[in-house]
């Protein structure tokens, strides 16, 4: 896993030669195209300060990425010198994280997890129809009761009965007695083919999915499926923290992963990866797009080049040592406050890789929960847990404050 850091000079080099090999609204001939710059009546591009600022110049230059630019195929010329800077953002995340094999895969830039997740499911289900015959009734999403609220809105979208499986209360891992059962009743029903969702790193808990156990059950009992990892929350620091993770293109079992940039990489809200094996995206093919070069394969369509270039700032601004180093950096501060819940007695789950605590409600009063804007399992009916992350901008005296009050409550509890 390698990428360099660049300075701030080589960064914005790179952005503003990519800006300049896109067609300029301002100064070209530019007829057919219902885009244009952003309105210049709330948005000058004048400034002086934006020569210096890359990000915000390709915001205001407003370039359109729609599509999927990894595909051998026309892409819209006109936006092609940012849509290169896109490209090599989805080759470091495919190749240098996830370990596929060099141009092994297709992906893009999407609007967050959600949208990933559902493009996904969205493929397999095609896939399914045009490769194997299959019936819209007879394809299953099977999935954890702690996977993300996505899951079930894309089964929903897309007309597919869902497989939900419990997990421990304690340990948060498959209940693999549980999921057979779940299993035999969809195929005793009419099921055949199957998408199993995985999560590297749960919303609430930070728990990972066993995929040995998961997909050894779906190979023991010789059923059609395909793996699609939710690594929305763990996609950016758990490859970091856990040298050994199989959460990989290298494990055969994955065939595609989603991403989310606005989570660990503090990009913008609206920025998030799509990752999957090469030949899959032709599935999802829009050739109704036929007025698009290339045509469309993404679910959103039309959408902002200036997230990815974001997301590429932020990748080369710290270089894959640097981005190590800040992930172990962040696990330390959240292993430190996992000792201090040691030493009061409180109960908790923490996967060792990933900086979430999930504390049982018990601990936590609802005035702690209140000033330290603590997450519940629900707020539709009584909490079980409570979660707490530690993020960049959580400094050591919040920490200690929260340890502090919390001492006090269990003391006085």
């Amino acid at each position: 896993m390698y990428w360099p850091k660049l300075n701030t000079q080589k960064i914005k080099f790179k952005i503003f030669e990519a800006l300049s090999k896109n067609a300029n609204y301002r100064s070209e001939n530019i007829l057919g195209l219902p885009g244009t710059f952003l309105d210049t009546e709330v948005f000058y591009d004048g400034e002086p300060f934006l020569k210096d600022a890359p990000f915000l110049s390709t915001l205001i230059a407003n370039p359109n990425h729609i599509g999927c630019h990894t595909l051998e195929t026309d892409h819209e010329e006109i936006f092609s010198g940012t849509q290169e800077i896109e490209k090599d953002l989805i080759r470091i995340c495919a190749e240098e994280i996830f370990k596929a094999e060099r141009h092994g895969y297709d992906g893009y830039v999407a609007s967050g997890g959600t949208e990933a997740n559902i493009e996904a499911l969205w493929i397999y289900r095609n896939y399914f129809e045009q490769e194997k015959g299959a019936r819209l009734h007879e394809i299953a999403v099977v999935y954890s009761q702690d996977t993300h609220y996505s899951i079930p809105k894309a089964t929903n979208l897309l007309g597919i009965d869902s497989v939900v499986f419990n997990v421990h209360e304690k340990t948060r891992e498959v209940d693999i007695v549980d999921l057979e059962n779940k299993l035999n009743d969809a195929l005793f029903y009419g099921k055949k083919y199957f998408v199993a969702v995985l999560n590297l790193s749960t919303t609430l808990f930070g728990s990972v999915d066993d995929i040995g156990k998961i997909a050894g059950l779906l190979k023991f009992r010789q059923v059609d499926y395909k793996i699609h990892v939710d690594a929305a929350f763990g996609g950016f620091i758990y490859p970091f923290t856990n040298a050994d993770s199989n959460f990989t293109f290298a494990n055969p079992e994955i065939n595609s992963i989603s991403v989310d940039g606005h989570k660990m990489m503090q990009a913008p809200y609206g920025t998030g990866i799509f990752l999957i094996r090469k030949n899959y995206m032709k599935y999802v093919c829009t050739e109704e797009a036929a007025y698009v070069p290339g045509m469309d394969y993404t679910l959103c369509g039309s959408r902002s080049g200036a997230n990815a270039i974001c997301l590429w700032m932020i990748i080369h601004a710290h270089g894959s040592v640097g981005w190590t180093v800040k992930m172990n950096e962040l696990l330390q501060k959240t292993n430190e406050v996992c000792k201090a819940l040691d030493a009061m007695g409180v109960k908790y789950y923490h996967n060792p890789y990933v900086n979430i605590i999930a504390i049982k409600s018990e601990y936590i009063t609802p005035h702690l929960a209140k000033q330290f804007y603590l997450v519940p399992d629900t707020h539709d009916g009584e909490a079980k847990w409570y979660k707490i992350v530690m993020m960049p901008h959580v400094k050591q005296e919040v920490i200690d404050n929260f340890l502090s009050q919390l001492a006090q409550s269990v003391k006085i509890g």
